[in-house]
């Protein structure tokens, strides 16, 4: 086995990443990936994108990068809410969701241009949350609902119905869940 920090040539590298990848239960930067195969960043930024061709599920999220194992019914629900908030509210909405046990996948929205456009989050607790609003900060990026007077999807994993139906409650009574009344 190579030390950490030792260069690790092509195929033999991309073998690496993936069973980094596959053996954590947690996203993992492009910079430990580099730090633990002796490349760039954005080496590793290429060879996830070769796995990516290859049909390898490989998710890019706010807290890096994330091997999707198929469903072992950890999450028995999912559901797709509509949300309007300001950008100021972001942390309130992805609290309330994370406070109910729901793991957050994913924002999308439709974008008059280029039409239905979705990003990953994969925030499922608090610290998550925090990490990818810092990360927001940091970088000085938009959220995508920013790019549409802040109305935006969220599709949600829970382990019941009944979680769901409280976070909606909670987000309505915070004026963010929009009513499809």
């Amino acid at each position: 086995m190579k030390e950490e920090g030792k260069k690790i040539l092509g195929e033999e590298r991309r073998e690496k990443l993936l069973s980094l990848l596959q053996e954590s239960h947690s996203p993992i930067t492009g910079s430990e990936l580099a730090k633990k195969t002796g490349v760039s960043r954005q080496v590793i930024v290429g060879d996830i994108n070769l796995l990516k061709a290859r049909n390898i599920p490989i998710m890019a999220t706010s807290q890096g990068y994330l091997y999707i194992r198929p469903a072992q019914n950890n999450f028995l629900i999912e559901k797709t809410i509509v949300c309007s908030h300001s950008r100021s509210q972001t942390k309130e909405e992805l609290n309330i969701l994370v406070d109910h046990g729901i793991t957050v996948k994913n924002v999308a929205i439709e974008h008059p241009i280029y039409g239905d456009l979705t990003a990953s989050l994969m925030v499922s607790n608090r610290k998550e949350v925090e990490h990818f609003l810092n990360k927001v900060k940091l970088t000085n990026s938009s959220l995508l609902a920013d790019l549409t007077s802040g109305i935006h999807l969220h599709t949600l994993a829970a382990p019941s119905n009944e979680a769901i139906e409280k976070a909606e409650k909670e987000l309505k009574a915070a004026g963010i869940l929009v009513d499809e009344n």
